[in-house]
């Protein structure tokens, strides 16, 4: 059953639709850089924080990927908005493959970041949403960092990093469980040859959550994707190299 998820929007009302949805652990704010050369370029930006996130309420769980994937449909229709762009990054790229299969006619295309058809390390996943119940999101946020980012940009950037880690620390304990355990078993492969929408997937190089393997396994998946390897970034390579990552997602929105 969907929520009703934060959002924000900024740009023309009558712009072109962007939907942009958060990794595991942020919020909407970790599509902050996109923002202005998104409006700037005329399109009407709208970005949410996932169920469990930031100031969305948190369910109980579990979660499936079909939860998440009909709160965005439902936020799209609580803006009337009949088809949109959708980015998404890690397990916001995971919704937008969902979207692709499942609500074609809503999604005019795809930019997948730094995500996968299938994350694997079920254990792991398990075992950090039992570590976030009991100890809290404290505990894990440091290391989260670190695979957000590469050393360099955090000795480079320790406000930022600090805004980040706090970010990730003061997501709700359970609602990062949930999504964990919704990653847990998560398998998206069957769905990539279904998906028409236009697709471009980006893989961050130095991303050790997911690296581009994952992305190309996804872009061999999908008929026709574009899959491009952005250099000198990690997870969160929106955020890290904003710059090409930017570029990249409008070159794609402008040409679909």
């Amino acid at each position: 059953m969907s929520i009703e998820v934060h959002h924000a929007v900024d740009g023309p009302a009558d712009g072109p639709a962007v939907v942009l949805s958060n990794s595991i652990g942020s919020t909407l704010h970790m599509w902050d850089p996109q923002v202005k050369p998104l409006v700037d370029n005329g399109f009407r930006v709208i970005r949410y924080d996932t169920r469990g996130h930031g100031r969305s309420p948190v369910p109980s769980g579990p979660y499936g990927i079909d939860d998440v994937g009909e709160d965005v449909l439902a936020l799209m229709d609580r803006l009337e908005v009949p088809a949109a762009h959708f980015v998404g990054l890690s397990l916001g790229g995971m919704t937008g493959i969902w979207l692709g299969e499942n609500a074609p006619d809503r999604v005019r295309d795809l930019v997948l970041c730094c995500t996968s058809a299938q994350p694997g390390n079920t254990q792991m996943w398990l075992d950090r949403a039992k570590t976030v119940r009991a100890e809290g999101m404290t505990e894990i946020a440091a290391a989260s960092i670190r695979r957000w980012f590469t050393q360099d940009w955090i000795d480079a950037n320790p406000g930022q990093a600090a805004t980040m880690r706090e970010m990730t620390a003061t997501t709700p304990a359970e609602g990062y469980a949930a999504c964990c355990e919704l990653l847990a078993d998560l398998d998206l492969v069957p769905a990539l040859p279904k998906i028409t929408a236009p697709a471009l997937v980006i893989s961050a190089a130095e991303d050790k959550a997911l690296p581009p393997d994952h992305g190309r396994v996804i872009a061999d998946g999908i008929h026709g994707a574009r899959f491009e390897v952005v250099e000198h970034a990690a997870h969160l390579g929106s955020y890290e190299q904003a710059g090409p990552f930017t570029q990249l997602i409008l070159e794609h929105l402008e040409g679909a």
